[in-house]
């Protein structure tokens, strides 16, 4: 980890000097930018390393900076963080390929593991083999009604939508949802994404629209 150089962008200089000194106390170094155009602009002469942003940034706001990187072929890995997270923005994150979405006020913790995660991805940038066929036998768990609740939420849909597409209650689904999160072992939405992008299910769920 102590290899690993962490861009941060975000617009509060309270924020970019709070985690600048998180990870300094863990030997991490960074790089500090108050948005993504600031960002773009010092490009050129960074490092290569991890991204750390915010998602809701003036100007270009952090997904639509994703979607940049991404379609400008940037290989560097992408941590979302935000104070105002929901689904559907988890989703495009992941579907985008960011390696977690963390929610402020986040644990350090949090951070560190999302940061070994990014770490993780630049050592390996495929997934293997035995990723894909460890995140499919963990997909089988699943009953028919929980895949189909975690193919909702691949779409970004709400438990209440998730409710009235399935014709069942919304408390039926937080219970779907606890327990497919705890066949598939994950803790967090951004896990279980990364589980069903491994699995292919992202995919599935473009290719369906």
């Amino acid at each position: 980890m102590s290899t690993l150089l962490v861009h941060i962008i975000d617009n509060d200089p309270e924020v970019l000097d709070s985690v600048a000194f998180m990870l300094r106390s863990e030997d991490i170094e960074t790089t500090r930018h108050g948005s993504t155009e600031a960002f773009q602009a010092a490009m050129p002469r960074l490092e290569p390393g991890c991204i750390l942003m915010d998602l809701r940034l003036p100007g270009i706001d952090g997904l639509t900076m994703q979607r940049r990187l991404h379609a400008a072929g940037c290989r560097m890995p992408v941590i979302i963080m935000t104070g105002h997270g929901d689904v559907a923005s988890a989703v495009s994150a992941m579907k985008e390929g960011a390696v977690d979405f963390i929610q402020k006020p986040f644990a350090k913790s949090d951070l560190l593991a999302a940061l070994n995660a990014a770490h993780e991805q630049i050592e390996h940038p495929l997934p293997t083999s035995d990723e894909r066929h460890a995140a499919e036998a963990l997909i089988a768990r699943l009953t028919r009604r929980e895949h189909e609740v975690l193919a909702e939420l691949i779409k970004g849909h709400p438990n209440k939508t998730i409710a009235y597409d399935l014709g069942i209650s919304p408390r039926t689904v937080e219970v779907h949802r606890a327990n497919t999160m705890k066949k598939l072992e994950v803790h967090s939405l951004p896990e279980m994404l990364h589980i069903a992008f491994l699995a292919g299910m992202m995919e599935l769920a473009q290719d369906g629209g």
